[in-house]
């Protein structure tokens, strides 16, 4: 054999294997796709660089020599080895996985997305465990170093080195008590104006919703502001007043608690949310199976 600088190509160890196999250069030729002449310029080639026929013409095809014979198992346990090389992937078996997952989401997202995503771990990978951080000024950092997996929501200030899938789109809708005074069918831009409002702070979108806003030359009367969803829902079923929030959370927010909702009657340029993961992870398996998971889960959703 020679020496591990000389092993021949893979292709050559390929036509080795074939030609074994058939006995005939023309149906090696066939089986590799070649022509016969660069069937035999490879066979010339790895004759010399195993020294040794390896194959001879006989009245029955090409027959290999006695080297040949001691080499093909060795040939074909190479082989074997390449196509497990390039196969290769860490397996995820997301029914016995003991997996420790971090996803950067928004605020909303504890209330519309992680309910269902951990429904669904519970029953499909019970071994897993999810951490959850807010998506701000480390997110990329986080996702380029491992510290997060994937950031979940509206990100577009993430840079190179990520990869980004849409998820579902975004508008705007205001919702409002069943038993509001003066709200009753529609929401007019007039009435808008003329209400009392809930202003949410948190969420990478409100700064589409105050430009939108600014655009209208319309300004809000709020009432009352508050850091996160945490109580909105309550609040607006109880009072007055009248919130503006990206579809999804509204329409959760109104179901959870019985509230109408109305389209935005102001022009509010609308957003995607996506899931965002760094390209050092992205033939990751587990990575790759949550991935999965949430495109099952949200995929064109609104």
């Amino acid at each position: 054999m020679p020496s591990p600088e000389g092993l021949p190509e893979p292709k050559l160890l390929m036509l080795f294997d074939v030609l074994y196999s058939t006995g005939s250069v023309t149906r090696a030729a066939e089986q590799l796709g070649q022509s016969q002449p660069t069937i035999s310029l490879w066979l010339g080639k790895l004759r010399q660089q195993l020294r040794d026929p390896l194959f001879v013409r006989t009245p029955g095809g090409m027959a290999p020599t006695p080297q040949a014979e001691a080499l093909i198992t060795p040939c074909r346990e190479v082989l074997e080895s390449l196509r497990r090389l390039v196969a290769w992937e860490i397996a995820f078996e997301p029914a016995t996985a003991q997996r420790h997952f971090r996803l950067c989401v928004s605020d909303a997202s504890h209330i519309t997305l992680l309910p269902r995503i951990l429904e669904y771990l519970r029953v499909q990978a019970p071994g897993v465990r999810l951490d959850v951080a807010r998506i701000d000024g480390n997110t990329e950092r986080a996702l380029e170093i491992g510290e997060a997996d994937l950031a979940i929501g509206f990100v577009p200030w993430l840079g190179g080195g990520i990869y980004q899938q849409v998820l579902f789109p975004q508008d705007w809708v205001c919702l409002a008590s069943p038993r509001h005074p003066r709200i009753k069918r529609s929401l007019s831009a007039r009435a808008y104006a003329s209400e009392g409002h809930v202003l949410v702070s948190a969420g990478t979108g409100q700064k589409l919703l105050e430009a939108g806003l600014a655009r209208a030359q319309l300004k809000r009367r709020v009432v009352l502001e508050l850091p996160g969803f945490l109580g909105v829902g309550a609040i607006v079923q109880g009072t007055d007043l009248v919130v503006t929030l990206p579809r999804h959370i509204g329409q959760t927010l109104a179901d959870t608690h019985g509230l109408k909702v109305f389209d935005c009657p102001v022009l509010i340029d609308g957003f995607t949310v996506k899931q965002h993961w760094h390209a050092r992870y992205h033939q990751d398996a587990g990575n790759r199976w949550l991935r999965g998971v949430l495109l099952e889960l949200f995929g064109a959703r609104r």
